[in-house]
């Protein structure tokens, strides 16, 4: 197994810079995932990992050693592609040890790695089926598998699942947790499915446009986001915005909307590292209804209720924006209603306008 370390790279197609400047330090036996929408460059990254797409500029180390001129072949790594590629015309244990016989490997090890591998994916029963006959799901464990199979220093997966039913994909998340904690190995595994990055990863690198915008934990992702982006893209329900500003008044410090205004004193120091122009993030979660002289309550009107197996989601009219709220099955709301509602002042984030980056 070894780390992976990106130094400064860059890569440009045509006028599109696709990464700009990314670094980032996957340690050994780290399951790492690159999450962000499509064309965040977070493919094109993992391409380049594997010796497939050559850098502009930087370096890729796997373990201590530059791997930028190295073949793929060269690089030891392994990759699964979102299109599991399956050998037409074989078995499942002839596509299994299709990438060992490419290595020389003898005849012995062979039929070890295989039997471990198969048995470890709990495909031991299909090793002697034809491959092309297989379920979805069965065939992306043999690509899996044929991945695995090498013992390589760094898996790579690029979006293993997407092809996958929503039942399978679940199913598969946790195999595939399971498999990198008895393996330990290194794997980069590329998404824009945040259940599967938060459900999965130790680490997350959340990009945007070609930029790294953070990388982190998935618990400090949710909870300490550091930019606009990152906030949003994280989390479901997603995180509400409120525009607003900053105004000092009678030695406090509020945050000023445009129908109510909010005491946020307690964290001043830290809004004045911003400008006047503020954004309030508060995630759905962090908001209750209905709360009987609740701190700093403020009156909104029920627009839409939507019940969600054991919750329900309140859309809340609050001036001219809306806001979402995640409440238990029990609370009692109609459209047109009004209702007292709170925010969590101690979960709130705050983001400077112009800059996006976070404050709170």
């Amino acid at each position: 197994m070894a780390s992976v370390t990106i130094e400064n790279l860059t890569k440009r197609f045509g006028a599109l810079e696709a990464v700009k400047n990314l670094n980032l330090e996957v340690q050994d036996g780290t399951l790492a995932c690159l999450l962000g929408p499509s064309g965040c460059g977070k493919t094109t990254t993992l391409r380049m990992i594997a010796g497939l797409e050559k850098p502009d500029e930087g370096k890729i180390l796997i373990g201590d050693k530059v791997v930028n001129d190295l073949s793929p072949v060269e690089r030891e790594i392994a990759m699964v592609f979102q299109f599991y590629a399956i050998y037409p015309g074989m078995t499942v244990r002839q596509n299994l040890e299709f990438p060992l016989r490419q290595q020389k490997t003898t005849k012995d090890e062979i039929d070890s790695r295989v039997s471990k591998t198969a048995e470890m994916l709990r495909i031991s029963s299909l090793l002697d089926k034809d491959a092309m006959g297989l379920t979805a799901g069965e065939k992306q464990r043999v690509a899996l598998g044929r991945a695995y199979v090498r013992s390589a220093k760094v898996l790579l997966l690029d979006e293993p699942l997407t092809n996958l039913d929503a039942r399978l994909r679940a199913t598969m998340r946790v195999e595939l947790k399971r498999i990198h904690e008895e393996l330990g190995q290194t794997t980069i595994y590329v998404t824009h499915d945040q259940v599967e990055a938060m459900s999965m990863a130790d680490k997350i690198g959340v990009m945007d446009q070609g930029i790294l915008q953070q990388y982190d934990s998935p618990g400090q992702l949710y909870d300490h986001p550091k930019s606009l982006f990152v906030a949003g893209f994280v989390g479901s329900p997603t995180m509400n915005f409120l525009e607003c500003d900053r105004v000092e008044k009678d030695g406090k410090t509020f945050l000023q909307f445009e129908t109510f205004a909010l005491d946020v004193s307690e964290i001043r120091e830290a809004l004045l590292g911003g400008g006047k122009r503020l954004v309030l993030g508060v995630r759905p979660h962090d908001i209750s209804v209905e709360r009987q002289g609740a701190k700093q309550s403020v009156k909104a009107e029920v627009y839409l209720v939507e019940l969600i197996g054991d919750q329900r989601i309140i859309d809340l009219r609050l001036g001219g924006q809306l806001v979402r709220a995640v409440v238990p099955r029990t609370a009692k709301a109609t459209a047109g209603q009004r209702l007292e509602i709170a925010l969590d002042l101690n979960r709130i984030h705050v983001f400077d306008k112009e800059t996006e980056k976070a404050l709170v």
